[in-house]
């Protein structure tokens, strides 16, 4: 365990999708631990981009001709290898991101289970299915999902390998090529498991990462694609879905957030707490669907403050390539910077600091102290601004009703947690809930790992979803194919149009009353 070595960054180097150039620019890859040099990274242009789109669709053609069961065969022997290499993905991962192991194991484990679900369940939601026809018996309609052609995927630095890769694997499946611009910081990570595919039996050209800052080659991919998934800021997110608009491409994001958890009378306080630390600092809290918010009832809100407070204090924090820690440090130093600007805000105009609050710097230079709030109030950044940091306040409500109405008080609505004394009474405050997803008795995994079912945000937290029949369906256009037998719109030749258009009124009533109709 320990930062991965320079033969195998000139090993991954060689799959970026760049043509070798004398005057190709370079980018510095450090690790964030120590913030030494372990690479460089070349970095292509919009050019780049747009031939290695060209290229992308010769290959799609080829691989659309693939049944999608024959094309799940890639997506198993996919899983199997990354099972297999998942401690070299996790040395990958934390050299990049600076983030704990385990953070980095939910990242690799996610990888996997998503490439089983659509190997599994891909090539059924694909298939051609018979629905009713217009007139029974003399309409055959069938519905079929043909791929949109190639996806354009801009994927972020704080889970640079699953999402990188995690949407493509249903975008690839669905019978399309894809064309990854991975976030500059980390595009080691998005070739360590391209790498893999590769390996797994997918064409080379179906799958291209061309690393570039976003401005340049993210343009590129959103004028040249036939689809663009995004995962990133919502500022960035809107630009995207402009431009995508404005040449009638569809288009999935998923955006920031600020999300609650509520905390009802009855329940399990120690337990509430384990998981919030998990739900707040997975990741240092760089991450789209950790808790920044906590709402607790009052005649409860100062015992669970005080083991909570507890709980983050001891934590253990550091660098290093084994699982001897719960937290890692942020990716950069504008990471840094925005979660001590939000601290030193709220503390300038009243907050109270109950944990953390503090760089670190003896730990690395990019580290900061899970750090937990109270009195926070409007005024204050991190009140109603997404921080994505290890920073989350704590604020004491009279009502579950109130918890509702200040959790549901955000533009954005992408994650919530909810913590009761039963399980029931935590449904029934998650179905009151503006979020995408809402995690009952956790804070985001389970919602999140549930590939079956979609995954994304309200408001400005996305626009549609990952994951589920939905998260493959949404690269495919449907096409509906109906073939008119016995008789046409015209009606029998032997029967005159006056009486057809007197028994046309009849049969559309009598079919009211036929099952699926």
């Amino acid at each position: 365990m320990a930062a991965p070595t320079a033969d195998t960054f000139a090993r991954l180097a060689r799959l970026v999708a760049l043509p070798e150039r004398a005057d190709r620019p370079t980018r510095e890859i450090r690790e964030v631990f120590t913030g030494r040099p372990l690479a460089t990274i070349p970095v292509g242009d919009g050019a780049d981009a747009v031939e290695a789109v060209e290229r992308a669709r010769i290959a799609q053609r080829l691989w659309a001709a693939r049944t999608p069961a024959q094309r799940a065969q890639v997506f198993y022997r996919f899983h199997d290898l990354v099972l297999a290499n998942r401690e070299a993905l996790l040395d990958m991962a934390q050299a990049e991101t600076g983030k704990a192991r385990s953070s980095a194991l939910e990242e690799v484990l996610d990888i996997a289970m998503t490439a089983r679900h659509y190997a599994r369940t891909g090539p059924k939601t694909l298939a051609s299915r018979r629905v009713p026809g217009m007139i029974p018996g003399a309409t055959k309609t069938v519905v079929r999902h043909q791929p949109k052609g190639v996806v354009g995927i801009i994927s972020p630095w704080n889970y640079p390998m699953t999402l990188a890769v995690s949407d493509a694997v249903p975008a690839l499946l669905a019978g399309n090529a894809v064309v990854l611009k991975p976030d500059s910081q980390t595009p080691y990570c998005a070739l360590a498991v391209v790498e893999l595919l590769y390996r797994a039996g997918l064409p080379r050209e179906l799958f291209a990462v061309v690393p570039g800052p976003g401005a340049v080659v993210g343009t590129a991919l959103v004028e040249n694609t036939d689809f663009l998934m995004f995962t990133g800021s919502t500022a960035t997110g809107k630009l995207l879905a402009e431009q995508a608009a404005r040449r009638l491409i569809d288009y999935s994001a998923e955006l920031g957030g600020k999300n609650a958890m509520i905390v009802a009378r009855g329940a399990n306080l120690k337990k509430v707490a384990d998981a919030a630390v998990r739900a707040c600092f997975s990741n240092s809290g760089q991450l789209c669907i950790s808790i920044e918010r906590i709402y607790v009832e009052r005649s409860i809100a100062d015992e669970f403050t005080a083991i909570l407070t507890e709980r983050v204090k001891n934590m253990t924090m550091g660098p290093g390539y084994g699982f001897g820690v719960e937290m890692g440090s942020l990716i950069s130093q504008s990471q840094l910077d925005t979660v001590t600007a939000h601290v030193e805000d709220a503390v300038a105009k009243g907050a109270t600091v109950l944990a953390g609050g503090k760089a670190r710097p003896d730990l690395g230079p990019l580290f900061f102290e899970p750090t937990l709030l109270a009195d926070v109030t409007e005024p204050m950044t991190c009140f109603g601004e997404e921080t994505f940091g290890p920073l989350v306040s704590i604020y004491p409500v009279d009502s579950i009703d109130e918890a509702v109405q200040r959790a549901n008080d955000t533009e954005y609505g992408l994650n919530a947690s909810v913590w009761a004394a039963t399980g029931a009474a935590g449904e029934a405050i998650a179905a009151r809930l503006r979020a995408g997803t809402v995690n009952v008795d956790e804070g985001y995994a389970p919602a999140w790992g549930s590939t079956a079912a979609p995954m994304g945000g309200m408001g400005e937290s996305g626009v549609g979803r990952r994951h589920g029949e939905t998260g493959v369906l949404k690269y495919t256009e449907a096409q509906t194919v109906a073939t008119q037998r016995v008789t046409g719109m015209a009606g029998p030749s032997w029967m005159p149009p006056k009486l057809w258009a007197k028994t046309l009124p009849v049969a559309i009533k009598a079919m009211s009353y036929l099952p699926g109709r």
